[in-house]
Formats: structure tokens, sequence, C-alpha cells
């Protein structure tokens, strides 16, 4: 979810987020640390999570047991 696309939403944006994007969120904070205590530039972990998102929700979404979840 994108700023921008909810731009008349008030609050954290993380009130709008899904709970797929959220444990995914969570995924990335983590990561994040471990990129910074590695010594990543910002750019790198940039690109890294980037790909790491779209990995992890593509899984989360496209499974069918996720779905029995909710």
């Amino acid at each position: 979810m994108q700023r921008a696309e909810n731009n008349n939403a008030e609050g954290n944006i993380r009130d709008q987020a899904t709970l797929e994007q959220l444990l995914v969120l969570a995924n990335l904070e983590s990561l994040n640390a471990e990129f910074i205590k590695m010594g990543l530039q910002q750019s790198n972990r940039l690109l890294k999570l980037n790909q790491t998102a779209i990995t992890q929700l593509n899984a989360i979404l496209g499974n069918k047991q996720t779905k029995k979840l909710k």
C-alpha cells in the first residue's frame, strides 16, 4: 500500500494496511535491522527489501491455506 493511494486517510498508514501487509512489514523491519548491522548501504537495503516484500506478499496472497485463516 502506498500513501499516495490513500492520501485522504487519516492517522497512521498502518491503520489502513491489511493483515498480510502488516506481516510483511514486520518481517521487513527485522530484515532491515540485520542489513544495517551488516553495513549495507541504504540503496542496497531498499532494493533487497523491495524484492523481499514482493516475494513475501505474492507467497502469502497466493497460499490457499492463508485464505482459510480469515
